[in-house]
């Protein structure tokens, strides 16, 4: 190999400090700089670009170079081989990425690019360059090249002294001017607001966030292929609905300039889902975009994702049978194990899922005993928890209603490990089955884990009479001032009479597993652009 010398490292002589790109312990951190000066500094290294472009000598955003290699593939194939192994295989490399780390000494430097790829560089690799071998101008040039700058680079692998896997560039290019400054390397992105609002900058300096996302697509496609994989039919159903339904939640609306009437953002694709079983699918599912105006909190944001899947001749028991093995597989192919660490405490997904009635849960959880079924006691130890009479309507509300209430105040948080939570009470929920032997509640199930909601499923009404008169209940209960509950469909009702085998539905909130397989915290983690108060 040309210029290589008799020995395969003695053509490289490093000065004193070897670069490494992981790791700067031994620089000091800079002293803070002005934003906006550096931003017209930038600014004023792309105007010369242009001008050199002008003046026929480049283009200032070229986009003629592909490259051929990723700096994991290059680490996974190369980082094992000697520095002599390296020099006699003389192997070649084409790179691109954006430079994160610099560092100039004189004829010879070293930069960082990083790639969309992952493993134990962190999608990053080493670039040294020398003006005798890039050109003398071009080095030049290159010495005032910024952080961030997208660059391009062709070379052999080799490895330095303390070694790196590093391409030894023959050629180098600067593709894309970086405008704006990036966070300081030696603190990263400290706001967390700034975080989620400035996701792309974020994706480019955490290497743990980029991790997560690519995780959760990975997640998102294992659902889907075990889904397609149990002869589940993946379909489409409409965002804009003429009247919302499918859950007891509130709407956004908007307005269909050329229908001129209102329209709603899906709170739920439940009710198109269900016409699907009507007109003679057996299974579907839809992993959708859903959209509540509510409140926003760690578990909550206004739009979402979620899956609900429909089977026919499946009842509320054949729901939680799936749905354990579905959430299991989620985890094993996402994680490669079923012991989860959530909040630095274990989940264990590997034992069956614990199934208790409402009432079952408050006598197991709580010192309620035998008054779990005494609604004035039940209405009291509402009171003591802090809840208002007259704001949580705990006067009008039924033993059941009550019995739901002091589940949510008092055991949702304990369970942890996965448990589904079954036989919600009829009047909360309009689209589920009673109980042949309990009409007062119904085949409906939540699946809790590490103390939150995770899905909910039932099975569903098919009654059509029964259900036009759970949906006049609900119309009832929103003339009464209750926001969320449920308008009357009549084309749903005129669907189940033409009749709906028996059915089971559920819906999972994905962004929430999500959480629990990445260990997130909040649910803005997981969500590649959360929904945030706009800047002023």
């Amino acid at each position: 190999m040309e210029g290589y010398g008799q020995s395969p490292t003695a053509w490289l002589v490093l000065p004193p400090y070897t670069y490494h790109p992981m790791s700067d312990q031994n620089q000091a951190a800079p002293a803070p700089q002005d934003e906006n000066q550096l931003i017209l500094e930038r600014r004023e290294k792309l105007k010369a670009l242009r001008q050199q472009q002008a003046e026929g000598k480049g283009v200032a955003f070229p986009n003629d170079f592909q490259p051929e290699n990723k700096a994991a593939e290059l680490f996974e194939a190369y980082n094992e081989k000697t520095a002599e192994e390296l020099v006699a295989l003389g192997t070649t490399a084409k790179v691109a990425g954006r430079m994160m780390l610099k560092r100039v000494m004189g004829k010879a430097s070293f930069c960082t690019l990083q790639d969309a790829s992952f493993g134990p560089s962190g999608g990053r690799i080493q670039l040294y360059l020398r003006g005798e071998d890039v050109g003398l101008e071009l080095y030049a040039a290159f010495k005032h090249w910024d952080l961030g700058d997208i660059v391009a680079a062709e070379g052999t692998l080799f490895k330095t002294k303390t070694g790196e896997l590093s391409i030894h560039a023959t050629s180098i290019r600067l593709l894309t001017k970086s405008l704006r400054p990036m966070p300081d390397k030696f603190h990263g992105m400290a706001d967390q607001e700034v975080k989620y609002r400035q996701r792309y900058v974020d994706l480019m300096t955490d290497v743990e966030t980029r991790k997560r996302f690519v995780a959760r697509s990975k997640a998102v496609s294992a659902l889907r292929e075990f889904m397609v994989g149990h002869n589940f039919l993946e379909v489409e159903t409409p965002m804009l609905h003429p009247i919302p339904g499918g859950a007891n939640a509130k709407p956004f609306k908007t307005h269909h300039n050329a229908l001129d009437q209102e329209m709603f953002l899906r709170i739920a694709p439940e009710l198109y889902l269900k016409r699907l079983i009507v007109g003679g699918f057996d299974r579907v599912f839809e992993i959708n975009r859903s959209y509540r105006n509510e409140g926003i909190s760690v578990r909550h944001n206004p739009e979402f994702t979620m899956m609900e899947f429909y089977a026919a001749y499946w009842n509320y028991q054949d729901l939680m049978d799936y749905t354990e093995k579905l959430i299991r597989d989620a985890a094993q192919r996402a994680t490669g194990s079923l012991q989860l660490t959530y909040a630095d405490k274990p989940v264990d997904l590997s034992k069956p899922f614990e199934r208790l009635t409402i009432v079952e849960a408050i006598r197991k959880y709580t010192e309620a005993g035998d008054n779990v079924e005494n609604a004035e006691w039940l209405t009291n130890a509402l009171k003591k928890l802090g809840l208002n009479e007259a704001k949580n309507k705990l006067a009008g509300r039924t033993l059941a209603s009550l019995q739901v209430l002091y589940f949510e105040e008092t055991v949702e948080e304990k369970l942890w490990n996965p448990t589904f939570i079954m036989e919600h009470p009829t009047e909360i929920s309009p689209l589920a089955r009673a109980n042949d032997d309990r009409p007062e509640v119904t085949e409906r199930f939540e699946l809790y884990i590490t103390g939150r909601e995770f899905g909910n499923g039932f099975s569903e009404l098919n009654d059509a009479e029964d259900q036009a008169a759970r949906f006049n209940a609900q119309v009832a209960a929103k003339d009464s001032g209750d926001d969320e509950a449920m308008f009357y469909d009549h084309d749903f009702v005129r669907a189940l009479e033409y009749g709906m085998p028996p059915t089971g539905g559920c819906g999972i909130g994905i962004d929430r597993l999500m959480m629990l397989l990445t260990d997130s915290a909040s649910i803005r983690d997981v969500i590649l652009f959360p929904a945030l108060r706009r800047e002023v």
